[in-house]
């Protein structure tokens, strides 16, 4: 059942990318866009992938096998590296993450999913969040109003998918254990 909430975690990663892409770049802001009717409607992968900005982490859900857990029912909650995000790590730590698909890849993508649908509304400063690999994410509000998931900065929230919903992040959320 771990397992499934690992590749469910992972997928609503990879996935966040492509939605905050098909809701508008979000840039430097933290502001909720409203999907339009038809994204509500795609999955969490479907989502990302159309949004065209998370092909990296498309690429890793299918290389772990959790894009079709993402694809399930759900519901889940990604906190999404962009592109530009995976582009800041080192290649080789990405090889060698792929290099061990159901291992460390599996790791770091199901650190990057909540079960559950968390919106940004329901996060505050000082929470801590489970994630689908067990490990724990602490949720710091800034007094501007800017979210930070670990060290990660919430460039994109709330973008509604059929089974979740995706906040888009400036970073690659690496688990304590690696």
């Amino acid at each position: 059942m771990r397992r499934v909430w690992t590749i469910i975690a992972v997928v609503a990663l990879l996935a966040l990318p492509a939605v905050i892409a098909a809701c508008g770049s979000g840039s430097e802001e933290t502001a909720s866009p409203s999907p339009s009717p038809t994204m509500a409607q795609k999955d969490i992968v479907d989502t990302a992938v159309e949004a065209g900005s998370f092909t990296t982490l498309v690429t890793a859900l299918q290389a772990a096998g959790l894009d079709q857990t993402l694809k399930g029912e759900g519901p889940f909650t990604v906190f999404a590296p962009s592109d530009d995000a995976f582009a800041a790590v080192p290649k080789e730590t990405l090889d060698a993450l792929l290099a061990d698909p159901k291992g460390a890849l599996t790791d770091v993508l199901t650190y990057h999913v909540v079960p559950g649908k968390v919106m940004s509304g329901d996060l505050s400063d000082g929470m801590e969040a489970t994630t689908v690999n067990g490990a724990t994410l602490t949720i710091t509000v800034k007094d501007d109003g800017t979210v930070m998931i670990n060290d990660a900065t919430v460039t994109t929230a709330d973008i509604e998918t059929a089974n979740g919903v995706i906040h888009v992040i400036d970073a690659v959320l690496i688990p304590p254990s690696n």
